[in-house]
């Protein structure tokens, strides 16, 4: 470990050592978990699918094209044997150690629920979580794995994943408890996120606390205005950051 890296590290231990600090991520939290990152795409969907991956996980599309939809989202977007990494259970440590005050993920995969955490607001959703759009009755993620094709309930109804599709809205109840998490917290560590997923990334606009942390491998929006810049892999920074 290089002294400058490790000069780093300890700012960050003193930092969430003040309490009420709130994480704000994205999919690169996931990617270590061996869940690709949707947006990074080189064209590989393409060479197998008829659509764009964007085109595919839309609203109209769901409605329009279901049996595709549903053979899109069943190969690319269910890992439902995928295991919390260094970070996500970094995070759900914190939490009950009384630091850190809730977790803000526009992901989808549940993992942080899996590793411990107990607030979370999921801005996009769950896949864990499916239901009938004729008689709302819940539906868990291996029935729509396991169905044949298109999953139907037993009234007859769609059902359809509890998951923000393109060209919807927001849960308005789960962005307000974001919101508020966000704008009382006294840092916000945002990670494993570009910030160029909107409405989501806008909400780092609510945050007026004392400490702006950033650990992404690529550079972000938010980078001019950190206290505190990590381009190290999320799960290294967590693990390490514990051990001190």
């Amino acid at each position: 470990m290089n002294m400058e890296y490790r000069v780093r590290l300890e700012k960050l231990k003193q930092i969430l050592g003040e309490g009420n600090a709130v994480f704000f991520g994205g999919a690169g939290v996931s990617t270590e978990s061996g869940i690709p990152d949707f947006r990074s795409t080189d064209g590989l969907y393409n060479q197998r699918y008829a659509y764009p991956p964007e085109q595919m996980v839309s609203h109209t599309f769901f409605y329009r094209n279901t049996e595709e939809f549903y053979r899109f989202y069943k190969e690319k977007m269910l890992f439902p044997n995928a295991e919390p990494n260094a970070c996500h259970l970094a995070l759900s440590k914190l939490e009950e150690e009384g630091l850190l005050r809730a977790v803000v993920t526009q992901n989808i995969d549940g993992l942080h629920q899996k590793a411990g955490s107990k607030s979370v607001y999921e801005l996009h959703g769950s896949v864990w979580r499916n239901f009938c759009t004729k008689c709302q009755k819940k539906h868990s993620m291996y029935e729509v794995m396991e169905s044949d094709g298109i999953p139907y309930c037993t009234c007859g109804g769609l059902i359809k994943p509890d998951v923000v599709l393109y060209e919807e809205a927001l849960d308005d109840n789960v962005v307000m408890g974001a919101i508020r998490a966000i704008a009382n917290a006294n840092t916000l560590i945002v990670g494993g996120t570009s910030l160029v997923v909107y409405p989501a990334a806008g909400l780092l606009r609510y945050f007026h606390g004392k400490h702006l942390v950033v650990i992404n491998r690529t550079p972000t929006t938010a980078d001019a205005h950190a206290d505190l810049l990590f381009t190290e892999d999320i799960g290294r920074v967590f693990a390490d950051v514990l051990k001190l």
